[in-house]
């Protein structure tokens, strides 16, 4: 498999129209105006709401930070991830301050999203999962194929028609696999 690799660190961050906080977009795939999978790191400065997404499939994690009240929901960092219907659009209030959290977003018309955590290794099936990514927060390993990459902290790594060999994650912190595939068999 032939991998991408992207860090945050590496992407400008763009300010939100509402002015509540900013994000650095580390993949729109397979297109940026027309993407199935959006998935970045966001930092919330302020009070506000989500903005609505109508037909997306929506995965939040608080990475740093004191963390949120997202609608009536507390997330903090370390509890995984939350998943939600886009178009809610819910209210986010700060517990403490800044956050940076992760987000990830499906078209669900396009295809079927598996989410899985990296503590644990993933085998994709040839021909099935059109696209693999690992998000690490804190940076690690990813193993395949007998070969190692380094991943800095608040990394992206994905592969598009990934054959069938084992990956493993070695690292700390929140790390997960994302699968996705156009039907739902998944990895």
């Amino acid at each position: 498999m032939s991998w991408s690799l992207i860090s945050a660190d590496d992407v400008a961050a763009q300010a939100w129209k509402n002015g509540g906080g900013q994000t650095r977009e580390l993949l729109a795939w397979p297109h940026l105006t027309d993407w199935v999978l959006r998935i970045s790191v966001a930092d919330i400065e302020k009070d506000g709401p989500f903005s609505s997404f109508e037909g997306i499939e929506r995965w939040f994690a608080v990475l740093q930070g004191e963390g949120v009240q997202l609608g009536d929901l507390p997330l903090r960092a370390g509890q995984g991830l939350y998943q939600f219907d886009g178009a809610l659009a819910p209210a986010c209030r700060l517990l403490g301050g800044l956050t940076r959290d992760f987000n990830l977003m499906h078209r669900r018309s396009r295809g079927q999203m598996q989410v899985l955590p990296a503590t644990q290794d993933l085998s994709p099936k040839a021909g099935q999962a059109q696209w693999v990514g690992l998000f690490s927060a804190e940076g690690g390993h990813l193993v395949h194929g007998g070969r190692a990459m380094a991943l800095k902290p608040l990394s992206l790594a994905w592969c598009e028609n990934p054959v069938a060999q084992l990956c493993h994650f070695e690292g700390q912190g929140a790390a997960w696999w994302m699968v996705w595939s156009e039907s739902s068999t998944g990895a």
